[in-house]
């Protein structure tokens, strides 16, 4: 999104005929859409080869390393999917001092959201209720509360 001059060369090849109007994405999601029909394919084949046949036998190893291979996939997606999420808090969130990392390998974002925070002020002579948001970050291995900066 920063670089006007890739924005403007993905603009021109997608409006090319070649690539019949698709999208970039289109094109980087296409080889799992392959690796989900080639398993669609090995199912249609082990129903229609012989039980104890050669083939069954193939068509079984065969279909057991694509779902590995799906498998690995997806974990793969999720692990990026959740270091895109860190980077964008990194991102957001300022620490007073740097001493807690965020970005982790085996770190992962389980759930985020606002709150709110209730504030009892007992030093004046009538009890008042003050709110304020916060945000809870609940990672795996550690819960993080943060208040938007004033």
């Amino acid at each position: 999104n920063g670089n006007a001059g890739f924005q403007q060369v993905l603009e021109r090849l997608e409006s090319d005929p070649l690539c019949q109007r698709l999208s970039l994405k289109s094109f980087l999601i296409l080889p799992f859409q392959r690796i989900t029909r080639l398993k669609l394919l090995l199912q249609n084949i082990l129903k229609r080869t012989r039980p104890g046949s050669e083939e069954e036998v193939q068509a079984t190893q065969a279909y057991d390393a694509l779902e590995k291979l799906i498998k690995d996939c997806n974990e793969n997606v999720q692990r990026m999917k959740s270091t895109e999420e860190l980077i964008y808090l990194s991102q957001k969130i300022e620490f007073e001092c740097k001493i807690f990392p965020l970005i982790s390998q085996s770190r992962r974002l389980v759930k985020c959201g606002e709150l709110t925070a209730l504030d009892f002020n007992n030093l004046s002579p009538k009890w008042k209720l003050t709110t304020r948001p916060i945000y809870l970050h609940l990672f795996n291995d550690c819960l993080l509360l943060s208040r938007p900066k004033e």
